[in-house]
């Protein structure tokens, strides 16, 4: 049983549907999936939170495929089973395969193990690897 009440969208208020309406022009979909309906019940946090994914994921210098796999790697590493469900579908609608999940998903755990290691270990960077900027 859900923590949070999930909002549907025949029970929502005007502001609510508004963004509910632009997620589904959005996407091109005719439904609005849980994580919405959790945010809706604070329509500001609703919004808001809408409006930046909008605008991140929207065509620009990285690709949609590159971004939902961003995305992806991001959630697998945080553990968020909702994300990387979700963002697993969009990587496979922008033509991620198989391999390549694998191949990301490889890589994340390999980051994640090197990553506590040099924390463990209080690893000092190389002064090579510093941004020169």
């Amino acid at each position: 049983m859900p923590v949070t009440a999930l909002i549907e969208y025949g029970t929502a208020s005007p502001e609510v549907r508004a963004v509910y309406d632009d997620i589904m022009a959005t996407r091109k979909t005719d439904w609005i999936n849980n994580f919405w309906k959790a945010l809706a019940n604070d329509p500001p946090t609703l919004r808001r939170t809408w409006e930046s994914i909008k605008q991140l994921m929207a065509a620009g210098a990285l690709d949609p495929l590159t971004k939902e796999m961003v995305y992806l790697a991001v959630s697998a590493a945080n553990g968020c089973d909702y994300c990387i469900a979700s963002h697993t579908a969009g990587a496979r609608r922008a033509g991620m395969s198989e391999a390549m999940r694998g191949e990301l998903l490889a890589v994340v755990g390999m980051a994640c193990q090197t990553n506590a290691l040099a924390n463990a270990y209080q690893v000092p960077v190389d002064e090579r690897f510093r941004d020169p900027a």
